[in-house]
């Protein structure tokens, strides 16, 4: 760990406490586009390996689609279940699920609890567009323990937004290991929204 990475976190859940203080998610996602864009360009801790960063001009992103925001009531009954992740720096970082997000005319994604210190929701997704138009292995859009959360609403319904999908540190960098979508977080139609396959 080092306190270049803890600015890049602060600096990330800062973004996205922009992101939810914005009250429309068009501009919400521009902000949080350019932010992206910034951090990856200027911080030490970016993803992106050092010979890409020369000729980076911005991370592609898809034009955002209001038809892929939802507020999502979590659907609680479900059948715990586990998944768990080797890593070279952390150990095994245990996942449980604990719900399930029903998002309609596209499909269920498990929601997922961080079993380890400090906990966190995290929401991983991989779509038909996985391996040509997006990141093979699929991409997140919430995982609150890194700061990538975009709220509720008064009623407790969880805001998910396919337009804030992006994706892993693995997908720049194969020194990261990222906890990539399983089975129940696998969509069978496009999600041409977020961010999208790195050229």
């Amino acid at each position: 760990m080092s306190l270049t990475l803890l600015d890049w976190r602060r600096r990330v859940h800062e973004l996205y406490a922009q992101v939810r203080a914005d009250g429309d998610p068009e501009s919400a996602h521009e902000r949080w586009r350019r932010g992206r864009d910034e951090l990856f360009a200027t911080h030490p801790d970016s993803p992106l390996l050092p010979a890409d960063r020369e000729s980076f001009d911005g991370l592609p992103v898809a034009p955002y689609d209001p038809s892929l925001r939802f507020e999502v009531t979590l659907d609680e009954d479900v059948e715990p279940r586990r998944f768990e992740v080797p890593t070279a720096t952390d150990g095994v970082v245990p996942f449980e699920r604990f719900g399930v997000m029903h998002l309609p005319a596209l499909g269920d994604l498990d929601a997922w609890w961080l079993a380890s210190y400090g906990g966190g929701l995290f929401v991983p997704v991989k779509d038909a567009t996985a391996g040509h138009e997006t990141y093979g292995a699929g991409r997140y859009l919430l995982d609150t323990v890194k700061g990538a959360d975009l709220g509720s609403t008064p009623s407790g319904a969880l805001v998910v937004d396919l337009n804030f999908a992006y994706n892993p540190s693995c997908a720049y960098d194969p020194a990261w290991v990222c906890p990539l979508a399983p089975p129940g977080n696998t969509l069978a139609v496009p999600v041409r929204a977020g961010e999208l396959m790195a050229p």
